[in-house]
């Protein structure tokens, strides 16, 4: 009997549209034999719909007005380890189940959806789902505190500076003062919890990191500061597993530039490799790249470990990508940030590892059914007697 899976996609996130695509790219790769897939497409608004529309990506093209006239809105109900998706409005006659859900492949990108929101909606309704549970998917998502974990596992990240926006308003002057103190120019200034290179800008002097942290401001409370890594060289490597196992990929080196990869490089790139150019895009499958990366096999051993200790530090599971790094000159490397959801669930970097994407997607979500066990054996009842005790004083209608 086949597994009814919900492919989850969208929501109200900077990525959203990233996440249709990453989200489609996934659902043609499925095993159709083991998985009867359903495309969930949530909105901006956090409603879901449902519909033969939603799972094809020429639909998006037309607008998203167009594409919800033409599918059908739903409510996800509890079902005794299943999520129902429900007629909405719900109909006064006949059934309003649309689809019972055995398990939710939610593959979002960005804040309210990767950052521990969404995972613990679905915990709460206590369907199964793939990847990061709600702990690791916040701690992967703020880019100060996942440092915080991983410096006290003893793993290489570059010192930052973290500034919430109210404060920084107060003294700006003596927060600038202090980064100048602390780090020193360049520096890299970033939203603390987005992805996709929104946000991000360089700062070389004082005029431009005032620029970049009014910039950053726009798109999130918190920004982070940290120093900018000279003669830079980017390394990715993605980890697959959980926190008993977990092994690494092939490593990418995304760019080969002292710069930093806009959204659009990443995401808008269309076939025939041109950002603008006509024909489909590909997400980041697209993106130019070097796999393998251009390292030392010392190297590459060194980036494949510290990225399963980095993914196992947080409590991973499923599929991520760590992304490292490197000065090229001095060899130096430090762990930059985790995707816990990457863009395109970094496929292509499996390919090389004999690994093809339907697989991928299959070990993910047994992964996420292995979860579902482990938990099934904890106990969540104690038996108390507590509330026979209870009183409150026999005052009709008293409040705590």
């Amino acid at each position: 009997m086949k597994i009814k899976l919900g492919v989850l996609f969208g929501g109200k996130s900077v990525e959203h549209e990233v996440s249709i695509i990453s989200a489609l790219q996934a659902a043609a790769s499925l095993d159709r034999s083991k998985y009867d897939v359903v495309p969930i497409y949530m909105t901006k608004k956090n409603e879901f719909y449902i519909g033969e529309e939603v799972g094809k990506i020429e639909s998006y093209r037309d607008g998203i007005p167009q594409l919800l006239k033409k599918s059908q809105q739903v409510l996800m109900v509890p079902a005794e380890g299943r999520v129902q998706l429900l007629h909405y409005p719900l109909k006064k006659l006949g059934n309003n189940v649309e689809e019972t859900i055995d398990i939710i492949f939610p593959i979002v990108h960005g804040t309210n959806v990767e950052d521990g929101a969404l995972q613990g909606y679905l915990k709460t309704l206590g369907v199964p789902f793939v990847g990061c549970d709600v702990l690791s998917s916040a701690l992967g998502m703020d880019k100060y505190m996942m440092k915080c974990v991983w410096k006290e596992a003893g793993l290489p990240v570059l010192d930052c500076l973290r500034a919430e926006h109210r404060r920084y308003m107060e003294a700006p002057e003596a927060f600038l003062d202090q980064v100048e103190a602390q780090i020193g120019y360049p520096v890299i200034v970033k939203p603390i919890d987005l992805g996709s290179s929104v946000g991000i800008r360089k700062a070389l002097d004082r005029q431009e990191l005032s620029d970049a942290m009014e910039y950053a401001f726009q798109f999130a409370h918190k920004v982070l500061v940290e120093r900018a890594v000279p003669n830079l060289k980017e390394i990715n490597c993605s980890i697959l597993g959980d926190y008993e196992e977990a092994e690494a990929s092939e490593c990418e080196e995304p760019v080969s530039s002292d710069r930093i990869l806009t959204y659009e490089e990443k995401y808008l790139r269309k076939e025939g490799g041109k950002t603008g150019a006509k024909g489909a895009s590909e997400g980041m499958a697209s993106l130019s790249r070097k796999i393998p990366a251009d390292i030392t096999p010392e190297e590459r051993d060194f980036v494949r470990q510290t990225a399963v200790k980095a993914f196992q530090a947080l409590d991973c599971c499923g599929v991520s990508r760590i992304d490292f790094m490197m000065d090229s000159e001095t060899r130096e490397i430090w762990i930059n940030e985790i995707n816990t959801i990457p863009g395109s669930l970094s496929f292509y970097l499996w390919e090389p590892m004999g690994v093809k994407y339907t697989e991928l997607l299959d070990r993910m979500i047994q992964f996420a059914l292995k979860r579902e066990r482990d938990q099934a054996e904890i106990s969540y009842a104690f038996d108390t007697n507590i509330l026979s005790g209870v009183s409150f004083g026999g005052t009709k209608g008293s409040k705590l």
